[in-house]
């Protein structure tokens, strides 16, 4: 995408340069620098974009905008919630799961014991780091089946791989728990 830039603002915007001069011919490498100079033509830049793992990421309003003289595409970087968040309505009472009730001999759905609790980062990443670990266990796990069921021992390298992925999935749960900021967390995964 390409802006036209004359006192320091945005007065047009294409996807090519041959569309911002439609009158205009260009050599097949199109237009000169000098050219571009002179009419204050300007590649637009995509502006920071946060990990969207950790970020809302919604383009600013004007979404273009001027950035120390160049053309940028600018967003908002909003950090997401680390702790889980008991939800509550407009006026501050809980929020409850909804299940499948009977009202008045009529099915619908109706609120349950359970608190309705939107997870934080730090509950999405721990239960990955245990899913992870869950699999890479998966493929030794018959060691152990058989170890329960018929008394025999677990090969050590095996015994010392199992202990590895745990002590790595319990390090990672301990350092994601610790995070105090987003920064932290992306640093902890």
């Amino acid at each position: 995408m390409f802006a036209i830039v004359q006192n320091g603002e945005i007065v047009k915007t294409s996807g090519s340069i041959r569309a911002l001069f439609p009158n205009t011919s260009f050599p097949a490498s199109g237009p000169s620098a000098e050219f571009k100079q002179a009419h204050g033509v300007m590649e637009v830049v995509d502006g920071e974009q946060k990990d969207q793992r950790f970020y809302w990421v919604t383009p600013a309003n004007p979404s273009l905008q001027l950035v120390n003289g160049v053309p940028t595409w600018v967003y908002t970087n909003t950090a997401k919630e680390l702790e889980d968040r008991e939800e509550v309505d407009e006026e501050g009472n809980p929020l409850y799961v909804k299940v499948l009730g009977e009202v008045d001999g009529e099915p619908t759905m109706v609120d349950s014991e359970e608190r309705l609790v939107t997870k934080g980062l730090k509950s999405v990443f721990i239960a990955q780091a245990k899913d992870s670990a869950n699999k890479a266990l998966a493929a030794t796990d018959w060691v152990v089946v058989r170890k329960a069921e018929r008394g025999v021992e677990i090969p050590e390298t095996i015994a010392a791989e199992r202990a590895k992925i745990i002590a790595d999935c319990e390090a990672k749960e301990a350092a994601i728990t610790a995070a105090t900021t987003v920064d932290e967390l992306a640093q902890a995964i």
